[in-house]
C-alpha cells in the first residue's frame, strides 16, 4: 500500500520498492509501457497522534484547545514539512516510479474519488448506519480496525502500565469471582441465595444486563426465569436468561454475566434476548452517569479497584485466580482496547466479496502463490461489514449530514446520537445536494433547513481502498484511466491480504465493474538470519538506510529480492548484504578490466563493439572454442533467466546472473582471455568480452540499477539508458543461438583443469611453481582446439607450457610414475610426479606430521586405557574420544602411505 505519510524507510518499504522496481524495471527494458505509481497514504490515526505528541511537548496543548479547523491546518504544515521523508528514502532505493504521478490520498483528485465512492455505495445500498460493538482506542477516542491493533499473550497475573492512567500499573491476567443475590418471588422472604459470576473486567459489571445459565444445568432449574440484585443499581433489573451457544455448564459456576454493551459475545447474547444494552464508560474511558454515582468519572481501570473494594465491603467478592488472556492495544498509543457499543458507519461487503471470490475462482483474477486462495476464500466468504467510521479530525470526513427544520434547531431535543433519529442523516456530493434531500424529507422549504455534518472522518484504508483507480482520475474518464486501468499486477505483503488487498478488488469490482489488476504476487515478511520477526526487543532490527549507507542500495535490494521464495518469508543478515557488496566489487572489477582492454582503441572501433542485438549463430560458428561456450552459455543464462521472471521467481533468476557472473565468466572467460596476443585474436576477445558483460549487466540492471547503469555508461553501448536498453531476450523472438557441443567441450577442459587444481593442492605444490602435463584426447576435433587452446590451458592449469603437451589419445602410460587424472571419457592427463613435488621436503613435513599423529594417538590411548575413563565419564565423552583416535590413526595410516610412495 501507498506508505504513511508519516514513516520512514524499514525492510519491509525496501523490500517492497526493491521487488517492485525489479518488475518495473524488467518489463521496461522488454520494451512495454510500464507505470509504476508512487504515492502517500495520509495515515488519518498515525499522523494525528504525531501532531497532538508534538502539541502537547511543544505548547502544552491539546487539538480541542485548537478547534477542528485550526488542528487540521498543523497537520498540513507539519505533512508539508516532514510528510515526504518516506518519498525521498524510496528514492535512495533507486525506485523507478513515474514521480510526475505522485498521489496523496488526501489530494483533491483521490479525495473527489473518496466522496463519490462513499455516495455510490450508499446509493446501492451497501452503506449505512448502525449502533454496533466496535474496537474503540479511549487514548485516541476512536474506533480503531483490527489491523491497528496488537496483541498481547498474559499468562496470569501481571502489573501494566495504560495510557491516561497516572505512572502506576494495574492488575491484568485476574479473573474476579463475585455474587449477585438472587431477588425474591412476590410476597416470599429475602434469602441469602446467589449466584457467582466471573470477569477479567471487573469494571464492566456496572453495565450487566442479565446472567446467562445453561438451560440444561440442573444447578439452575429452579432460577429460570427469576432476577438478581444489582449492587450498585439496585434498580435495574436483571434477569437471569437462558443461552445454550454462550454458556459452558463445565467453566467455573456455570454462570456468565452479560455486558452487551462493552463484550462481543455478550452483544450478541443481548440480541438474542432483547436486553438492555447500557454503554458506562465515556469515549475518554471513565465511568459515565449509567454506571452509579460512586463510580462515576473515574478512569476504568481505577474504578476496577474501586469496584473490587467495594464489594469486598459488601460482602460480595468471592476471590481472584490468575487467567491466562489476549489483550488488544492500540498500535498507535498503547492504550488497551475497550469494546464499546456507539453508532457508526457501515458498509455492507457481502456482495462486493462474493464478486471477489467469484473472480478468484473463475481465474479472472490470479493470486500467487496459489495457496493463498484458501484464505482469500476463508476470510470473503466469512467477512463481516466493514466500519468505516472513524471519530478523528485528520481525513476525509464524512459527506453525511444530520437535518433539522429550524425550529427543531432552536428548540433542541432531536439529537443525531439517537438512533430514533437515524433516518434524519442525508448523504449527499454536495451541501445543496443535502439540503434539497433534507427539505424533500422533513416537508419544508431549503431554507428551513439546518444541515450539520458528521464530525467523523473515513477509516484510511477506505482512500487506499480506491487507489488502482483513483490516481487514474476516477470517477472521470480520463485517458489514464483508459490507458492502465485496470492495472497488470499488484505486489504486497501477505500481511495484507485482507486489510488492503480484499477491499481494493471489492471496491474495484463494485465501482468499476472489473477487478483492479489481473494478477496479485505476494512477497513474505524480512525476517532475520535465523527466521526469527525483528523487533526492537531483540535487537535483531536492521536500517535499510544504514545498511544503504554501508554497504550501497545495490546490495541491499539484491539481497532482498534473491531472498524472496514465493509464499516464504525473507531472510536478511548484514553478512549476506556484505557478500553482495563484495559481488558488486567483482562486477566493478571486471567492468575495470574490460575497459583496460578497449585502451588505445579509437572511438569507430569502441563504438564498433557496442551491443545492437543478440549475436547471430553464423557469427558464433566462427568463434573460437572459449568464445563460443561462453556466448553459448550466457544465451542460455538470458533464456532461463527470463523463464524465471516470467514465472515471478525472482530470487532464482538474480541468483542465476550472480553464479554466472562469478564462476563463469569472471574466474574462467575473463582468465582465458588473457592468453589472446595476437591482432585477431584479441579483437575476438575484445567483441566477446564486451557482449557477455553487456548482456549480463541488462539481466542485472533490474536487481541492482546504479552498478549496472555505471557500468554500462563507461562501455560501449547505443542509447541514453540501461533502463531502455533491450532485453537480452525478444518477446515472442527465435531462440537465442547457442552451440551445445562447445558447451560440452569446454565443460570438459574445465573439469580437466580442475582435476589438476586439485592435484596440486594435494601434492602441497607450491602456487607459483609451473608443472609439466600431457594432455590426451580421442575426438581430432576437440584435440584440435586444444592444441590451439594451448595457451590458454597452460595458463588456467599453471603448466609449463614447454612441458604441456597435447596429443592424440590411446597407448600406453608413460614410463614415469605419474597423477592420472580423468575429465570425461576420451580427455585424460598425466602429471609427472616428479615434477610436483620436492621429494626431500615432503618426506620432511611428512615425517613431522606422523609424529606429531603419533604423539596425539599416544595421549587419547593413555585417556581410554585409564581404569575410571570408561567407568565414570558420561558415554558421548567416551564416544568422542574414541571418534578422535580413529580419526587420527586414518590421517597417521594416510600419511605412512604418501612417506612409502616417496
Amino acid at each position: 500500500p501507498p506508505p504513511n505519510v508519516t514513516g520512514s524507510l524499514h525492510v519491509g518499504h525496501a523490500l517492497m520498492a526493491a521487488v517492485e522496481d525489479t518488475i518495473t524495471r524488467w518489463h521496461r527494458m522488454c520494451g512495454r509501457v510500464s507505470l509504476w505509481v508512487p504515492g502517500t497514504d495520509h495515515a488519518g490515526i498515525a499522523t494525528q497522534s504525531v501532531v497532538e505528541k508534538k502539541l502537547k511537548k511543544e505548547e502544552q496543548l491539546t487539538r480541542h484547545d485548537l478547534g477542528r479547523d485550526a488542528f487540521v491546518q498543523r497537520v498540513k504544515d507539519w505533512k508539508d514539512r516532514y510528510g515526504n521523508r518516506i518519498c525521498q528514502q524510496i528514492r535512495l532505493m533507486g525506485a523507478s516510479v513515474d514521480w510526475s504521478r505522485e498521489a496523496f490520498t488526501m489530494d483533491d483528485k483521490l479525495s473527489r474519488a473518496v466522496l463519490e465512492a462513499f455516495c455510490r455505495f450508499h446509493d446501492d445500498g451497501l452503506l449505512y448506519r448502525a449502533n454496533r460493538l466496535v474496537n474503540w482506542s479511549c487514548a485516541l477516542r476512536s474506533a480503531i480496525s483490527e489491523i491497528e491493533v496488537d496483541y498481547e499473550d498474559i499468562p496470569g497475573f501481571a502489573q501494566l502500565s495504560v495510557p491516561n492512567h497516572g505512572q502506576g500499573t494495574y492488575e491484568f491476567g485476574t479473573l474476579t469471582s463475585f455474587a449477585y443475590k438472587i431477588v425474591p418471588l412476590d410476597g416470599e422472604p429475602a434469602t441469602d441465595e446467589e449466584i457467582v459470576v466471573a470477569t477479567t473486567r471487573l469494571e464492566t459489571m456496572l453495565g450487566d444486563t442479565a446472567v446467562a445459565v445453561h438451560p440444561d444445568d440442573p444447578r439452575y432449574t429452579h432460577l429460570h426465569g427469576r432476577f438478581v440484585r444489582h449492587p450498585f443499581a439496585p434498580d435495574r433489573p436483571v434477569p437471569i436468561v437462558l443461552d445454550a451457544e454462550l454458556v459452558d455448564m463445565a467453566f467455573g459456576t456455570g454462570a456468565v454475566k452479560i455486558t452487551p454493551a462493552h463484550d462481543p459475545n455478550d452483544y450478541q447474547c443481548g440480541l438474542r434476548h432483547e436486553l438492555p444494552m447500557i454503554t458506562v464508560l465515556s469515549l475518554d474511558g471513565r465511568i459515565n452517569e449509567h454506571g452509579g454515582e460512586r463510580f462515576k468519572g473515574m478512569m476504568r481501570y481505577d474504578a476496577r479497584i474501586a469496584v473490587a473494594e467495594a464489594l469486598e465491603e459488601m460482602g460480595l467478592l468471592r476471590g481472584k485466580e490468575p487467567n491466562p488472556m489476549r489483550l488488544g492495544r492500540c498500535s498507535r498509543t498503547g492504550d488497551i482496547i475497550e469494546p464499546i457499543l456507539c453508532p457508526q458507519w457501515y458498509v455492507n461487503c457481502k456482495p462486493m466479496a462474493e464478486k471477489a471470490v467469484q473472480a478468484v475462482r473463475s481465474g479472472e483474477l490470479k493470486i500467487l502463490p496459489e495457496f493463498h486462495k484458501a484464505t482469500w476464500y476463508r476470510w470473503l466468504e466469512n467477512c463481516r461489514d466493514w466500519c468505516i467510521s472513524r471519530q478523528l479530525w485528520w481525513g476525509h470526513r464524512i459527506p453525511a449530514y444530520f437535518a433539522r427544520t429550524s425550529a427543531e434547531a432552536a428548540a433542541g431535543g432531536v439529537e443525531s446520537s439517537d438512533m430514533a433519529n437515524n433516518h434524519r442523516w442525508i448523504v449527499a456530493r454536495t451541501l445543496g445536494e443535502a439540503t434539497a434531500k433534507a427539505a424533500a424529507l422533513l416537508g419544508v422549504g431549503e431554507g428551513d433547513v439546518v444541515l450539520e455534518q458528521d464530525e467523523d472522518v473515513l477509516d484510511t484504508w477506505f482512500s487506499s481502498g480506491l487507489f488502482p483507480f483513483s490516481v487514474f482520475g476516477w470517477p472521470d474518464e480520463t485517458e489514464d484511466l483508459r490507458a492502465f486501468y485496470p492495472t497488470s499486477l499488484l505486489e504486497t505483503g501477505m500481511d495484507i491480504l485482507f486489510f488492503w488487498v480484499a477491499r481494493m478488488v471489492m471496491m474495484g469490482m463494485q465501482l468499476t465493474g472489473q477487478p483492479p489488476f489481473e494478477v496479485i504476487y505476494m512477497h513474505g515478511l524480512v525476517r532475520d538470519a535465523q527466521g526469527q520477526k525483528m523487533s526492537k526487543t531483540k535487537g535483531n532490527v536492521l536500517d535499510p538506510l544504514e545498511i544503504i549507507e554501508q554497504y550501497g542500495a545495490d546490495a541491499l535490494r539484491y539481497s532482498l529480492v534473491t531472498g524472496t521464495t514465493p509464499g516464504q518469508d525473507v531472510p536478511l543478515s548484514l553478512e549476506k548484504v556484505e557478500n553482495n557488496r563484495n559481488f558488486g566489487n567483482k562486477l566493478w572489477n571486471a567492468g575495470r578490466f574490460i575497459t583496460n582492454a578497449l585502451q588505445g582503441l579509437g572511438d569507430e572501433e569502441k563504438a564498433a563493439l557496442a551491443v545492437d542485438g543478440p549475436m547471430t549463430e553464423a557469427e558464433l560458428s566462427t568463434l573460437p572454442l572459449p568464445e563460443r561456450y561462453i556466448v553459448s552459455r550466457c544465451h542460455e543464462l538470458a533464456m532461463s533467466v527470463t523463464s524465471a521472471l516470467e514465472s515471478y521467481s525472482f530470487s532464482e533468476a538474480g541468483l542465476q546472473v550472480y553464479a554466472f557472473l562469478w564462476d563463469e565468466y569472471a574466474d574462467w572467460y575473463i582468465e582465458n582471455s588473457k592468453c589472446r596476443r595476437t591482432p585477431e585474436s584479441a579483437a575476438v576477445a575484445r567483441r566477446v568480452l564486451v557482449y557477455v558483460f553487456d548482456t549480463c549487466l541488462r539481466l542485472l540492471h533490474p536487481y541492482m540499477p546504479f552498478i549496472t547503469e555505471t557500468l554500462w555508461q563507461v562501455l560501449p553501448h547505443r542509447g541514453e539508458s540501461i533502463m531502455t536498453a533491450p532485453w537480452p531476450v525478444e518477446e515472442g523472438g527465435a531462440r537465442l543461438a547457442t552451440d551445445a557441443v562447445a558447451v560440452g567441450r569446454y565443460g570438459g577442459l574445465q573439469e580437466l583443469i580442475r582435476l589438476v587444481r586439485n592435484a596440486r593442492a594435494e601434492y602441497k605444490v607450491e602456487a607459483a611453481k609451473k608443472i609439466a602435463m600431457e594432455v590426451r584426447v580421442n575426438d581430432p576435433a576437440l584435440l584440435a582446439e586444444l592444441q590451439d587452446e594451448m595457451q590458454a590451458l597452460a595458463l588456467l592449469a599453471r603448466a609449463d607450457a614447454e612441458q604441456l603437451t597435447v596429443v592424440q589419445g590411446g597407448g600406453a602410460a608413460p614410463a614415469d610414475e605419474c597423477v592420472h587424472v580423468v575429465a570425461q571419457e576420451g580427455l585424460e592427463a598425466y602429471l609427472p610426479l616428479k615434477g610436483l613435488v620436492d621429494a626431500d621436503k615432503e618426506r620432511q613435513r611428512l615425517t613431522k606430521q606422523a609424529e606429531r599423529l603419533r604423539k596425539d594417538l599416544e595421549g587419547l590411548d593413555k585417556r581410554l586405557n585409564a581404569p575410571n575413563f570408561t567407568a565414570k565419564a558420561k558415554p558421548e565423552v567416551v564416544e568422542e574420544t574414541r571418534r578422535q583416535r580413529k580419526e587420527k590413526m586414518d590421517q597417521l595410516q594416510q600419511v605412512e602411505k604418501s612417506l612409502a610412495s616417496l
